[in-house]
């Protein structure tokens, strides 16, 4: 099979990476934004507020998190969206797109400890079951988990038994690396679906996501395999396919580019590209922090500042991870 439908079946067939809760932070494989601190999500409110503020969004839009695990982030946004105007959370709707029952049920009982009857959250499983008049939608890394092809010199890499081969590549494949300079590296597979989907269930619309890449190729493969907060790059000698299938995550770097492309034929305007650092300070993180240092001690405080340096610093996530917004 070709890799995507092997990357597909690793993620999300049955008994698949994500069809079960995944702990994410110390006790899972990873980290994200999200696990790191609670004012990732805050700043991202906050932002959303100053939209509401200029009237650009209405104080009834719709806030739509887009593979939400957890919920923290949900969470994150709806208590700083109440601590900025507390009318909010009865004028705005709230829903999570999951597809996952456990992972539904986890963000329920993680809303109902949080939240009790203060909050309704709607589920739905897919876009297309949105028909919205004016939304905006929220991700984190999401496009790192789309399936991928991987293409070397005009061909693409198949899977057998877990053993890697390659074929010629399609016509369609060989278009989009002229286009795109490449000659080593990952084709994601469903990105302009995704887009069309975000463009038809809402009549307006802001998305805001965050993931980590470049709006770049690389020419080398980026893809790789997490577990418990190892990575293990795909062609390394060392590391057996067929003892991580399913039990790890697998992820790649994202082509921005790939992104803008897929929105931009959608009918979506780019609205920010930028560095996660900058995205935040823009969204006002040190303004949140500043506040936070006024009703904290000391130690809280700074515990919380080490963690918003790691969201920002160049060197941790700060450059690393990049916003991209589009608006219609």
């Amino acid at each position: 099979m070709k890799f995507s439908d092997y990357m597909q079946e690793w993620l999300y067939g049955v008994d698949g990476y994500y069809k079960s809760f995944k702990a994410i932070g110390k006790e899972g494989d990873f980290f994200t934004a999200v696990s790191t601190s609670a004012f990732f999500g805050a700043s991202i409110a906050n932002y959303i507020f100053s939209l509401i503020g200029q009237g650009r969004v209405a104080k009834d839009v719709v806030l739509v998190e887009i593979g939400a695990h957890q919920g923290y982030l949900m969470g994150d946004m709806i208590r700083w969206l109440y601590t900025k105007d507390e009318t909010l959370l009865d004028s705005m709707r709230f829903i999570i797109i999951e597809r996952q029952d456990a992972v539904i049920e986890a963000q329920k009982d993680y809303f109902s400890k949080n939240f009790g009857n203060a909050v309704k959250i709607e589920y739905v499983k897919s876009l297309g079951e949105l028909e919205l008049e004016s939304a905006i939608f929220v991700s984190n890394e999401i496009f790192d988990a789309f399936p991928c092809n991987l293409f070397k010199d005009g061909k693409v890499a198949v899977v057998n038994e877990h053993k890697i081969d390659w074929i010629d590549a399609s016509i369609e494949e060989i278009e989009f690396a002229k286009k795109h300079n490449l000659r080593i590296g990952e084709i994601a597979v469903g990105y302009e679906e995704f887009a069309k989907e975000i463009a038809n269930s809402a009549k307006s619309f802001e998305f805001l996501s965050f993931d980590y890449g470049e709006k770049y190729v690389r020419n080398d493969f980026s893809i790789r395999v997490y577990s418990k907060h190892k990575t293990y790059p795909l062609f390394d000698e060392e590391l057996k396919l067929k003892e991580h299938f399913k039990r790890s995550d697998i992820t790649y770097d994202v082509n921005f580019e790939h992104i803008i492309e897929a929105f931009k034929s959608a009918g979506a305007m780019l609205e920010h590209y930028e560095t996660q650092a900058r995205a935040l300070v823009r969204f006002g993180i040190v303004d949140i922090l500043e506040q936070y240092y006024k009703m904290a001690t000391k130690s809280q405080y700074l515990a919380q500042a080490d963690k918003v340096k790691t969201l920002i610093s160049p060197t941790i996530m700060g450059d690393r991870f990049k916003l991209v917004h589009f608006r219609r």
